[in-house]
């Protein structure tokens, strides 16, 4: 099993079932179909996966479901981040038993003012309660949606006190400065971008990969990111046809409703709205793929 998220991974939507509970089926369906594409591993219930609105019992019956259809799980992450520490320890207990090793770790996220020893406190409380040497975190930084930033020197200190146990970041702040100093500051660390634009700049300056959201719709487009080709302009067009929404999880969902000619891809959790069509979004997409990739 890998050390570290590496490579191409996807922050996946989550498909729902009428009754609003997942589709593990349509999940492990979507999983496959990107495999098939380069992608060389998911992570489940992210942001893009709208994880916060999945309690622990969800998230490890899906996993469950995703190892029961075939999934390796060397092949899939699991967001584990929850306001209370003690569901973290339970969650990410629960799917080392079943064979995972990567979870990513949110700091958590209601009290914005936070210290940087709090934060730190949290996330060793976190990995001490769990006590599983299999495990291979990855903190997750998304501040600008979280609301709480993860400091240079607290993913510094904590791949210092507990080393490949931390095995990495994902940096989704968008802010490629951001990217360098976690970089500068943990070297050690896998560390993994979010936003697609900046993939082949992270490689170039010793960035592990990619875990994106925007692979879910076109995933030839962030492939060709990491493969050096010159789409980067592309690459951002495509973002902006996306993020320019009320809904960047919901509009994802819209297109692969459209891309699937499947209307349960639709379906999101409150307190979000589906869209009723993503036509015109994929239209836009392919507009931009096709070319780029010809």
């Amino acid at each position: 099993m890998t050390e570290a998220i590496r490579g191409f991974w996807v922050a996946s939507a989550t498909p729902l079932a009428a009754d609003g509970s997942v589709d593990h089926a349509r999940l492990a369906g979507h999983a496959k179909h990107l495999f098939s594409k380069g992608v060389e591993g998911v992570v489940l219930f992210g942001t893009t996966g709208e994880g916060t609105s999945f309690n622990a019992g969800e998230r490890v019956a899906t996993i469950e479901a995703m190892l029961k259809a075939g999934v390796a799980p060397e092949r899939i992450g699991i967001g584990g981040g929850f306001p209370a520490i003690t569901d973290s320890i339970a969650l990410t207990r629960a799917v080392l038993g079943l064979g995972l090793r990567h979870v990513l770790l949110l700091p958590p996220y209601f009290d914005r003012n936070v210290t940087p020893e709090g934060i730190e406190d949290a996330f060793a409380a976190i990995i001490d309660g769990v006590a599983d040497e299999r495990l291979r975190a990855s903190l997750y930084h998304i501040p600008q949606v979280s609301g709480v930033a993860i400091p240079t020197t607290v993913a510094a200190g904590l791949r210092r006190r507990y080393g490949k146990i931390v095995a990495g970041l994902k940096d989704s702040s968008g802010d490629f400065k951001q990217f360098q100093a976690f970089r500068n500051a943990a070297p050690e660390l896998a560390i993994t971008v979010g936003n697609e634009a900046d993939i082949a700049r992270a490689i170039a300056a010793g960035g592990a990969g990619t875990i994106c959201g925007m692979a879910n719709v076109v995933p030839e487009l962030v492939k060709g990111m990491l493969d050096g080709r010159d789409v980067e302009a592309r690459m951002q067009a495509a973002i902006d046809v996306v993020v320019k929404t009320p809904s960047l999880v919901a509009t994802l969902k819209a297109i692969l409703a459209v891309q699937t000619g499947d209307r349960g891809w639709l379906r999101v959790r409150p307190p979000l709205r589906a869209l009723s069509d993503g036509t015109a979004f994929k239209r836009k997409l392919d507009a931009l793929i096709a070319p780029a990739l010809a």
